[in-house]
């Protein structure tokens, strides 16, 4: 029976003969399983199996004894069931238990502690041992360990889970190491995602740095600008450009101060890592290109510079333009709406105002998604369509009436849903969201599971909601109504949700009422809580039923454990101010949780923090750097003089975080002045610092602002643009609004707009457009030499495809 178990392969994820079948059958069936996490799209009829192999495989037999033989199916445990584990049990199972992915938070919090509890001490072997269920170790726990043993650990194998774990975690681990001097030596082991979270204050103080030990590292901006201009004081800019994130630290002064020869030969580097790059960056090398060799720029980066240079772009060079254009980011390159748009007109040219083919398509590449709905209306072939399925398959932000012309382009392709078959209806994946109710219907009866499982992979196009109800009917059609035993007699003839359901509906569970949700049973809530507390469309009304049966399965509130709030995710919104006094909020990690929430309400948010206060015995003044992170948007809810009691060196290690949160006006006034005691005052800031403290620089007063070197400008993230109130806004000077960049103007609001005078907007349009706001003066001249005689600035020939009077604006610097 084991031998044909294995030969079975993949087969095995359908076993369902269940009959007279033993514990020690089940078990081996478990082991088998854990290749069927490969099958995406059968993940809940894999559960549901698993689910009752787990129970056969329990049967005679306690969960302590066999937990260790469960394979990956102990996944499908309850939080009730997992607490029932004694420590003794965990640690007997930790080999196996270790190996396993999947695990919810509450899940890794409830066996870590196990764990733990049974190891007494938390030292670099007994964290290597844990695998993934490292996400579930508290804060605390981290902070309390020796530094020495958690350098070991983010250099030892464990350090391929250091990114999954909680901000507050991860600043715990890092504010130890660097409290007990031990952190220059620490730093080069610090690798990937991790190593931004250090904050800009805490890399001032260390030494050693250099080229080979940045190169696995994933950088902030402003750790980047800083690192940069450091290292560049002894080493060759060859060297920098080469290592990975350093080049994001790369100034428009370096760019424009690179040498031709040395620029050209390391603009491969620039290209490689565009994706690295701001907008920012990204203009300062078109400028730097069009200056030093206009005629063999990139034509991508024509579409960077000011419109007018578009003109450049026609006959040989129309393909290689729309072929770059399309394996880049459009949003990087022009963030404004309105330079798309005149990009985007110089891509229809270029197709000849049609797509007529596989091979415009392929040209096309991601640029397709941008294109105009009135272009893919009238102008694109259907013997094109077939090969653009797959490209507006992955299209992440399209507009309705963009949706609308490729869905007639869909029908008329392929014609009536009706007539689809399974192949074509897999084919043509999340694009069926943009059917009809009734065309859905007759999908799904057709072909439920493909539907269903098109609908559990749903992302790029979301807005799906009519996808989302026709998953929902087709999945709880059938349901019978549940025993009012279990839950009341007001249940009596309503259909609740099941277990299996609700894996399979996903986000479609937003369709179930609220009587529904509450006669759901207690085990099914308990099994599915943590899945119910990600679907973002609940309503308030939903989110309180689910809240309630949260209180009527775990008991009341002061005896919830940091798990079970852990595992609300967005059902603790439905908390009230009276409820949240009564839980139990002296971990930091039960704050974290609740702080990933941005839909707190002021008085949710003071009672969470007075509640984070009372319960674990501190005052402002003794919150560490990794409480601050934990609070995240909690820490809106400061007053004032709250936030000037916040110590200094836990601000500085955590401001980087703290930039991170939209909070009102008057807290961010705040905390520019806590800023102002880590950086000094504002008058000396340069861009690292302006990176580093993102929304906080928003908290900016008129005066400062108007002092900011015009250089300074583009350094501010988008982010804190915006929420620099307009009455202060219009306080800078046209010359600091035309030094915006390309991005930070973008992020300028209307409210904004709507307070700037007429220069000031004319700046702004500059600073949308790309327009070089410091360039030199051209020298104008009325002469006209003959095409193709006088070298262009930088000593390149004028192409042959360019226009007599556009290759004479190149020769003689005419301004446009």
């Amino acid at each position: 029976m084991y031998f044909l178990l294995h030969r079975l392969g993949l087969l095995v994820c359908f076993y369902d003969d269940m009959e007279q079948m033993d514990s020690a059958v089940a078990r081996a069936l478990l082991h088998q399983m854990i290749k069927c996490n490969q099958l995406r799209g059968f993940q809940a009829e894999v559960q549901k199996l698993k689910s009752q192999l787990l129970n056969i495989a329990m049967q005679n037999q306690t969960l302590n004894d066999v937990l260790g033989s469960l394979s990956d199916a102990v996944v499908g445990l309850t939080s009730s069931e997992l607490e029932s584990l004694s420590p003794e049990a965990v640690h007997n199972a930790i080999a196996t238990l270790n190996q396993v992915s999947g695990w919810a938070k509450s899940q890794a919090m409830i066996l870590s502690s196990k764990y733990l509890s049974y190891e007494k001490v938390l030292s670099f072997y007994n964290v290597s041992q844990m695998g993934a269920l490292v996400t579930g170790v508290s804060t605390q726990t981290f902070y309390s360990m020796n530094p020495k043993e958690l350098s070991r650990v983010i250099r030892g194998t464990t350090s391929q889970y250091l990114s999954d774990l909680s901000p507050a975690q991860q600043q715990g681990i890092l504010r130890k190491i660097a409290a007990f001097g031990d952190f220059s030596s620490s730093v080069k082991y610090i690798q990937g995602a991790f190593f931004k979270d250090i904050s800009l204050s805490d890399l001032w103080k260390q030494t050693g740095y250099n080229p080979p030990m940045m190169k696995e590292k994933e950088l902030r901006r402003s750790q980047a600008l800083y690192l940069y201009e450091l290292l560049s004081k002894k080493n060759s800019p060859v060297d920098l450009l080469s290592t990975g994130h350093l080049v994001k630290g790369v100034t428009c002064q370096l760019i424009e101060s690179m040498g031709a020869d040395f620029f050209l030969n390391s603009f491969k580097i620039f290209e490689k890592n565009l994706h690295l790059l701001s907008p920012y960056q990204v203009n300062c090398l078109a400028w730097k290109f069009w200056k030093v060799s206009n005629a063999s720029i990139p034509p991508f980066l024509l579409s960077v510079l000011p419109t007018e240079y578009l003109e450049y772009v026609s006959g040989p060079l129309c393909i290689p333009f729309i072929e770059s254009l399309g394996k880049t980011e459009m949003d990087l390159l022009n963030p404004s709406p309105r330079k798309k748009n005149a990009v985007l007109q110089k891509v229809q040219e270029c197709l000849n105002g049609s797509i007529a083919d596989e091979f415009d398509v392929d040209l096309l590449g991601n640029l397709i998604c941008h294109l105009p709905p009135a272009f893919l209306h009238g102008r694109m072939s259907l013997k094109a369509m077939a090969t653009a399925l797959p490209q507006f398959k992955l299209c992440r932000q399209l507009s309705h009436q963009q949706k609308t012309e490729i869905k007639y382009k869909i029908l008329e392709f392929y014609g009536s849903p009706n007539n689809w078959t399974a192949e074509t209806t897999s084919d043509i994946g999340p694009l069926i969201a943009l059917l009809s109710k009734g065309e859905l219907n007759v999908l799904a009866e057709k072909f439920p599971d493909i539907i269903l499982q098109i609908a559990q992979t749903i992302g790029p196009l979301s807005s799906a909601e009519e996808l989302l109800s026709t998953v929902f009917d087709s999945v709880s059609n059938g349901t019978s109504s549940i025993d009012s035993s279990l839950t009341g007699p007001d249940c009596l003839g309503t259909r609740a949700p099941s277990s299996d359901e609700i894996i399979k509906l996903v986000e479609a569970n937003v369709f179930w009422s609220v009587q529904e949700l509450k006669c759901m049973d207690a085990g099914t809530f308990g099994k599915n809580v943590e899945l119910l507390g990600t679907v973002s469309g609940f309503n308030s009304s939903q989110l309180i039923a689910l809240k309630e049966k949260a209180k009527q399965v775990w008991g009341s509130l002061p005896g919830w454990k940091s798990y079970h709030i852990v595992s609300l995710g967005r059902i603790a919104l439905a908390l009230t101010e009276q409820e949240i006094e009564e839980l139990d909020l002296r971990s930091v990690d039960t704050i974290s949780a609740l702080g990933q929430q941005r839909e707190w309400t002021p008085t949710q948010a003071r009672s969470i923090l007075q509640g984070f206060l009372e319960d674990s015995g501190q005052t402002i003044s003794t919150l560490k750097s990794f409480d601050l992170v934990g609070l995240g948007a909690i820490l809106c809810a400061l007053n004032s003089t709250e936030i000037m009691s916040v110590r200094t060196a836990e601000f500085s290690a955590a401001v980087a975080r703290v930039g991170l949160l939209f909070c009102s006006s008057p807290v961010l006034r705040h905390f520019k002045k806590m800023a102002e005691s880590v950086f000094g005052t504002a008058a000396g800031w340069n861009g690292s610092v302006l990176q580093e403290i993102g929304t906080i620089a928003g908290g900016l007063n008129e005066d400062e602002l108007k002092a900011l070197d015009k250089n300074l400008m583009p350094y501010f993230q988008p982010i804190a643009v915006r929420c620099i109130p307009p009455e202060i806004f219009q306080a800078l000077s046209p010359e600091q609004i035309a030094n915006l960049g390309p991005e930070n103007a973008a992020a300028v609001t209307r409210s904004q707009r709507e307070h700037l005078n007429g220069p000031q907007l004319q700046s702004l349009q500059l600073a949308l457009d790309g327009a070089q706001s410091s360039a030199p003066e051209t020298e104008k001249d009325d002469g006209m030499p003959q095409v193709g005689q006088t070298p262009a600035p930088g000593g390149a020939p004028c192409l042959s495809g360019f226009s007599i009077w556009l290759c004479a604006a190149l020769t003689l610097h005419l301004p446009f």
